[in-house]
């Protein structure tokens, strides 16, 4: 679905990441994981086209490069929740996720559009919110709004979409954790794609069918959880101790850190 090959990127005299080799196929779950500074967050916004490739036919979507696409038309072939969203937009709650359908219409949202903002407010829990001033929200609410947004972008029956999402479980308790990667997580059973930035490894365990290990803006391990979270990998690239052993329940890995 999505290939990058030899990805590089440098701001100023920074070089954030180094000849990254990444390929995404139909219906996969694919967790970024990594330390603070690995490029995750970068290597993300590469794929998604949001920042300035100087050798554009390193990342193919659907074997094109983006500049081949109709910019609309991308719109409804993949969306991007971003880690970064600003808190002051004073709109209601409806209408920041009505955003997520602009590439659908020209000045009034039709039904199929008010159809797919309702089914996604109440797929993140927030319809009871939607008549709501977005400010007034916490940080936690907010995020399922984006969330919400992304997944009305993505309501159509183009087959093969795919979703970017960077940290996307930031300010949400235990409860809308798991509801937000079953979310992504029934996304991809529909042979759509997802590929989310992650901090919390055993989520990533759990949830993901491939996981990329970043250290130092360069790939320190790809494959699936149980082939890349092992003790040796993950304590060398968090710099920090760790043991692993089997989920008792999921029979996942599940990562310990400290002594």
């Amino acid at each position: 679905m999505i290939k990058g090959h030899q990805i590089n990127y440098a701001h100023k005299k920074y070089h954030i990441l180094h000849s990254v080799d990444i390929s995404v196929e139909y219906g996969e779950f694919l967790a970024i994981v990594g330390p603070n500074g690995a490029g995750k967050s970068t290597l993300l916004s590469m794929l998604a086209n949001e920042l300035e490739n100087k050798n554009p036919d390193s990342v193919l979507f659907k074997n094109k490069m983006f500049k081949q696409w109709d910019l609309k038309e991308l719109s409804k072939n993949k969306a991007k929740f971003s880690q970064h969203n600003t808190n002051d937009i004073p709109l209601m709650v409806k209408d920041v996720v009505l955003m997520g359908r602009y590439p659908y219409f020209n000045s009034t949202p039709n039904e199929e559009d008010l159809n797919a903002i309702e089914s996604a407010l109440t797929e993140t829990d927030v319809l009871h919110l939607k008549n709501r001033e977005y400010n007034s929200l916490s940080g936690g609410e907010k995020q399922r709004v984006h969330l919400a947004r992304v997944i009305a972008q993505l309501q159509n029956d183009v087959k093969h979409k795919l979703m970017f999402l960077d940290e996307p479980l930031n300010n949400l308790d235990v409860k809308h954790q798991y509801k937000a990667l079953r979310l992504i997580k029934d996304f991809t059973k529909k042979a759509n794609a997802a590929i989310v930035v992650l901090h919390d490894l055993n989520l990533a365990a759990q949830f993901a069918d491939n996981v990329l290990l970043m250290k130092n803006g360069k790939v320190a391990a790809h494959g699936k959880p149980h082939e890349v979270f092992n003790e040796r990998v993950i304590s060398e690239a968090y710099n920090f101790p760790c043991a692993i052993c089997a989920n008792p329940i999921t029979k996942n890995p599940m990562i310990i850190f400290g002594n």
